[in-house]
């Protein structure tokens, strides 16, 4: 299982664990900002990423431009721009953009623009980084590090993310840092068989297993398999090359390692290799699954892989993932990008990246996927493993970012039957992920639950797709849960509630994420048996494991949107107004989750009648079908 920690100054502030799986999403965050005032510190000379984010020349002319790709009675309906294309619309001037940079360079800092001209990535030490902002550290509720620019320079810029005036916390690790430590994957418990065939092992723990369930089968039998398209994947970890062929070899899928592309956004592949090969990691686990589910859905298609990772923890986690979707937005190449980790919750007091509001980075972020929905991508992320509350409390929270610009995948749980905990489950027909049976809390020690995340945005507001569409900003809930310190107690006497919401509903779409119905992963590393002050000692270990959480369901989907890809003739493009059109229309390519009983993410049920449910979007999907939609749409351009 991942586990996904918040902390605020030295003390963890909350964790999450997924019981007997893997973790949905894998979300880390580092250090809030401390530090004595004096001469420098070691880790003024830490090499640092940030990046300055520009105003668009006209953001309503923009989000305009976007929907209008998508809409077939538009003249611009699949006129997608190259990078190059958008810098000229919408970014912006090449000589503005170098300007910045030029004065950046003074003060020792590496400078490149994203393609596309709504970004600049800034490399250096903290302590020149600082000099060039003129940044200061203000102490406060939360704290905060300003900046300054000269003013003609600063007139459009939207943000910038990664700043820290003062050394963060005694974070910033040494070789022997605290990533020296076991992850938490389950040993016992359900294991895959591997003494049967490719065929089978697929069916029961694999792709075949989501193709024949969602009818990506039939896409497969007219010979799609995902040729001419590439997955980006964004992801904070590595992954063996080796653990890949294993998985394949069991899972008759082709070895095909020609089609697997990293690309290290942050640190170098030697920085990152040498990490991972200190102990198996949690970001290793994702990363392991992400690919090894992807390539496995989509076999022919390519696999770019982006690495976020700062191994010192010098960069904070909120820059190295914008940073590494601006890089793999920017490069193009990819129709379809996935990921399953965030930097962080929705919740100001988390927020971990002072030189940024929550807000201000929320907005940059949706430029940039606005920039991808331009370019034809589109984007994939899961939606959390832990219902309406990401972070355990009382507050639904959700991890960042709920944009509107991408498709939020969340879970389902397929028919089974088995005995948990001395009672017997019996899930008769596929429903919203809403796990209370597989954890036993007592008063003394509350439990984590698992389900698929969904709910409502803190920051984005309702859509232009959603508005008016039939379940949107109403809600029906169950209260199965009480808030404890650290956990949750069931309910005895769970009330209904009713409700309205006036934001972003997500998630948008819903595949299988039960540990109890999920998927195969094959990962190999060190495990840490000891470690002394004076010394670590490893041991390899090799694990087949049974997972769950939308982690799988993200980028299985992002895959499945190759295979449909490799059908068509032009980037299938911003999912999100087409799949809503097409789910009001009478035949609808969505499984649609509506039943109020034995269907919920924790909280959230269906609403009869409805289809769009805040536990699991619109539905599951039927690919031979959106498949159909997405043709027809094609034969109006």
């Amino acid at each position: 299982m991942l586990k996904a920690f918040r902390k605020t100054g030295d003390s963890m502030r909350g964790k999450q664990i997924l019981i007997g799986a893997l973790s949905a999403l894998l979300v880390l965050t580092t250090s809030g900002t401390a530090g004595a005032k004096g001469k420098t510190k070691k880790s003024d000379n830490h090499v640092m990423t940030a990046s300055v984010v520009f105003k668009p020349t006209s953001e309503t002319n923009l989000t305009n431009d976007v929907y209008d790709t998508v809409d077939p009675s538009s003249t611009s309906y699949h006129q997608y721009l190259t990078p190059s294309q958008f810098a000229e619309k919408f970014g912006q001037s090449t000589a503005y953009v170098n300007s910045v940079k030029t004065y950046l360079n003074k003060y020792h800092l590496t400078t490149s623009t994203f393609a596309g001209n709504l970004a600049i990535k800034v490399k250096g030490h903290r302590s020149d980084l600082n000099k060039a902002f003129k940044a200061r550290y203000v102490k406060g509720k939360p704290s905060r590090t300003t900046y300054h620019l000269p003013g003609k320079l600063s007139k459009n810029v939207v943000a910038v993310i990664g700043l820290y005036a003062k050394r963060a916390d005694g974070k910033f690790a040494s070789k022997k840092s605290a990533k020296i430590s076991n992850a938490a994957v389950p040993t016992s418990g359900e294991k895959p068989q591997t003494d049967i065939s490719g065929n089978q092992f697929s069916k029961q723990y694999g792709a075949a297993k989501f193709a024949d369930h969602y009818q990506l089968s039939s896409l497969y039998d007219k010979g799609l398999t995902g040729q001419n398209q590439r997955i980006g994947i964004v992801s904070y970890g590595d992954f063996r090359k080796s653990d890949l062929q294993t998985y394949w070899r069991q899972a008759g899928v082709a070895d095909h390692l020609n089609q697997i592309h990293k690309i290290y956004t942050i640190d170098n592949a030697k920085t990152v290799t040498k990490d991972m090969n200190h102990s198996l990691s949690e970001a290793q686990i994702e990363a392991t699954l992400d690919v090894q589910s992807a390539s496995a859905i989509a076999p022919d298609a390519d696999i770019d892989f982006y690495i976020g990772s700062s191994a010192n923890q010098a960069t904070n986690d909120s820059a190295v993932y914008f940073t590494t979707f601006a890089q793999a937005i920017s490069d193009n190449q990819d129709q379809q990008i996935s990921t399953s980790f965030a930097p962080t919750v929705e919740l100001p007091g988390q927020w971990d990246d002072h030189s940024s509001t929550l807000r201000q980075y929320n907005h940059a972020f949706n430029l940039l996927l606005e920039q991808a929905a331009a370019q034809g991508i589109t984007v994939f992320r899961a939606s959390g493993d832990n219902g309406p509350r990401d972070m355990p409390g009382k507050v639904e929270n959700h991890s960042v970012t709920t944009s509107p610009y991408q498709v939020i995948v969340g879970g389902t749980t397929l028919p089974y039957q088995k005995i948990i905990n001395h009672r017997v489950v019996s899930v008769k027909q596929e429903r919203a992920w809403g796990d209370t049976y597989s954890a036993v809390p007592s008063k003394n020690q509350p439990a984590n639950f698992p389900g698929g995340g969904g709910g409502f945005s803190a920051l984005n507001p309702t859509p232009r797709y959603q508005q008016g569409f039939s379940g949107i900003n109403t809600f029906r809930a169950i209260e199965l849960l009480k808030y404890k310190k650290g956990g949750y107690l069931i309910n005895k006497h769970p009330r209904v509630i009713y409700g309205t919401g006036h934001s972003r509903n997500l998630p948008d779409v819903s595949s299988n994420a039960d540990i109890q119905t999920g998927y195969a992963t094959y990962l190999s590393g060190p495990k840490v048996i000891s470690n002394s002050k004076k010394k670590i000692k490893t041991a390899q270990t090799k694990i087949w494991m049974i997972g769950g959480g939308t982690s799988y369901a993200a980028p299985q989907v992002a895959a499945a949107n190759a295979v449909m890809g490799s059908g068509l003739q032009t980037r299938i493009g911003f999912w999100n107004p087409q799949i809503y059109k097409f789910a009001a229309q009478q035949d609808t390519p969505f499984n649609v989750l509506d039943d109020a009983d034995q269907n919920n993410n924790l909280y959230y049920t269906g609403q009869p009648g409805k289809l769009y449910n805040q536990a699991t979007g619109l539905g599951t999907i039927n690919y031979e079908k959106l498949y159909g939609r997405f043709q027809d749409e094609k034969t109006t351009d």
